[in-house]
């Protein structure tokens, strides 16, 4: 449930009203997509952040594009900075023009442009730095999304709530527990949903004490006593109006819209919070990434990339049904082109054209998959990319195109909370054999 009290829910769900139709074609979508997400390391050495494979077969970029297109978002700017080539290439074969007859999607990268720095330096400095692109546009509101979270929303309704509020700029929110409040924008709310106090990943207690939804607001709300969720935190969803955004950008030099750019709109005034109801999750370590994945093992998952109408959109790669032979299987995921021969799969992610040989056993493991079956750099048999027989691999993400030989155990048998290796690693508890690696017959970890 929630944690804001009736008069705030109500204050955000009245003031949707379904007389008012929402014009998309005057929203210009901005996707930030340059991060370099030194956190997933060392899943993001070769891939910018939004690149990361998700789920099997998608890339974290997948998630808002299809959000913004299911919306009916006709114009959507994807900025990217880092190691931008892999997801270049997936925005061309995935997005390719014809695909979505009414949604153009244009990609700007950081370029060396004169008087101002090449790369990008926050989230402000790289809408800063593509203006001249974007106030070509004849937008009346500007929807400024993250590249790398996990969640559904339409956002019809949070363009409505703005034009309905009359706020210059409408920040997504949602009720968070006091570990993730320390890394998230937290807000307080007077009664009409408008944003009084703003402050960027605070950590003293004093702070956080004062932020916290208060006890009269909690008493109202029928919860789970595990629940606690007590600060509203920021989504890093933005809603601006057009010359709200031009002026802010202008008043404000600074390089980030969390840390410097929403608090010198909140003194400002006139800055709303829409509050979303449902499943959100920003992939911002090893952890949160790894438990995401897994959760889309469960028998009902709280994100369901497989909704008729709510469904992410992928690459399409035209590779065969899996085959499964004489494996047993439980609330795991299969991808195409995939050949298991396991003892057994169990709360796992086969990615695309995953190879498990006989006897080997994954259980809470994300295996990416592979881009080919055998690497072209030899013809090798060590260059076959597959999982060898008799393996067992529990709580581990295995990168793309990687062969793992026989016997291998990768069970953190001390129980290591970080390692590191020339060949794999293990960050949060969780071990990561990075993309290319080939681990020999009988490695033990």
């Amino acid at each position: 449930m929630l944690l804001q009290d009736t008069q705030t829910i109500n204050a955000s769900t009245s003031l949707i009203s379904p007389k008012i139709s929402v014009d998309m074609s005057r929203v210009a979508t901005i996707i930030l997509a340059g991060g370099n997400g030194t956190r997933l390391e060392p899943l993001t050495m070769t891939r910018c952040k939004p690149a990361v494979c998700f789920g099997g077969k998608y890339r974290l970029i997948d998630i808002p594009v299809s959000n913004a297109i299911h919306s009916g978002c006709s114009k959507i700017f994807i900025i990217s900075q880092y190691l931008s080539a892999s997801l270049h290439q997936h925005i061309f074969n995935t997005y390719h023009p014809g695909a979505f007859s009414s949604t153009a999607i244009e990609l700007l990268s950081a370029e060396q442009k004169h008087g101002c720095k090449s790369w990008f330096q926050g989230t402000a400095c790289a809408i800063r730095q593509n203006l001249n692109y974007l106030t070509e546009i004849p937008a009346e509101y500007f929807l400024i999304l993250s590249g790398d979270q996990i969640y559904n929303m339409n956002f019809q309704h949070m363009i409505q709530f703005a034009k309905e509020s009359d706020a210059d700029l409408v920040v997504a929110a949602l009720p968070v527990n006091e570990d993730d409040a320390k890394r998230m924008g937290i807000m307080k709310l007077d009664k009409h949903n408008f944003i009084t106090e703003f402050y960027e990943k605070p950590q003293e207690i004093e702070l956080l004490n004062h932020l916290r939804l208060p006890t009269s607001t909690l008493e109202q709300i029928a919860r789970d006593d595990c629940d606690d969720r007590e600060f509203l935190g920021s989504m890093g969803i933005y809603v601006f109006k057009r010359q709200a955004l031009l002026d802010l950008l202008l008043c404000d030099p600074r390089e980030d819209f969390g840390k410097h750019l929403i608090p010198t709109k909140v003194s400002q005034g006139n800055i709303a919070a829409y509050l979303h109801n449902g499943y959100w999750e920003d992939i911002g370590t090893i952890e949160s990434f790894f438990k995401a994945n897994i959760a889309l093992t469960a028998s009902n998952p709280e994100f369901n990339c497989c909704e008729d109408k709510k469904h992410i959109f992928f690459r399409q790669y035209y590779l065969s049904a899996p085959k499964i032979e004489n494996s047993t299987m439980a609330n795991s995921i299969i991808c195409e082109g995939s050949f298991v021969e396991a003892a057994e799969v169990t709360n796992s992610i086969l990615g695309l054209r995953s190879v498990i040989k006989q006897g080997s056993i994954i259980r809470h493991s994300y295996i990416m998959g592979n881009d080919f079956y055998t690497s072209p750099k030899s013809d090798d048999i060590s260059n076959t990319l597959l999982i060898g027989e008799n393996c067992i691999i529990d709580h581990a993400i295995i990168d793309k195109n990687v062969h793992i030989g026989k016997n291998v155990q990768l069970i953190n048998k001390n129980k290591l909370m970080n390692y590191s290796s020339d060949k794999i690693c293990i960050r949060d508890g969780i071990i990561i054999v990075p993309r290319g690696t080939h681990l020999p017959d009988g490695f033990i970890l």
